[in-house]
């Protein structure tokens, strides 16, 4: 067989395989949000840019990075597929950064109670050990009944669970102890 034909029959199969374990690993971590008793890290959804420009305020929206139009839809989308799929939200925990309470309110899930445990230390701006540990804390504690949704920040997540995600891209997990175990990944283009 020659390399080629080895190489696109390889690449085929790759793919085959990898949609339907994708779709059932999806399937499987809506259902056990269902159930109750998970964490969810969400990334705050399309907010275009790095950073917050100079002249940074927590609480002025108007110095910060913000949602786009797209972002905006991304969350209310992500919203109506918690709705429709009747997954229990019990509370909704943001950090103060506009963009993540705006991703948190437009979902429409809860109530949204901003707190610094959640908030960005990107690029200098927290301090990234002591909002890591009582973000830890607050995922240990949580036991339901229905789920804990927290908006946060790419690099708080990528602190929390060593991946990182993209903008409105979902983590679950389950607390366990002092721990926790990643039970999948809810990106925005598969809700």
């Amino acid at each position: 067989m020659s390399t080629l034909r080895y190489l696109t029959l390889a690449l085929l199969f790759s793919v085959l395989g990898a949609l339907p374990l994708s779709a059932q690993a999806n399937d499987a971590t809506w259902q056990a949000l269902q159930e109750g008793g998970l964490v969810i890290l969400m990334r705050h959804s399309i907010a275009p840019g790095i950073g917050d420009p100079p002249g940074f305020e927590r609480g002025r929206c108007e110095t910060q990075r913000n949602l786009s139009a797209a972002g905006r839809a991304q969350a209310e989308a992500t919203g109506r597929a918690f709705r429709a799929r009747d997954i229990p939200i019990t509370a909704v925990y943001s950090s103060s950064w506009c963009r993540a309470l705006d991703t948190a309110e437009l979902m429409a899930v809860g109530s949204v109670e901003p707190t610094p445990w959640l908030d960005s230390f990107f690029r200098g701006r927290g301090d990234k050990a002591s909002i890591t540990q009582d973000a830890q804390e607050q995922i240990a504690a949580w036991q339901g009944p229905g789920n804990l949704l927290l908006v946060t920040h790419q690099v708080n997540i990528t602190a929390l669970v060593g991946s990182g995600v993209d903008s409105g891209e979902m983590i679950v997990v389950r607390p366990e102890g002092d721990v926790f175990r990643v039970v999948g990944r809810l990106s925005a283009s598969t809700q």
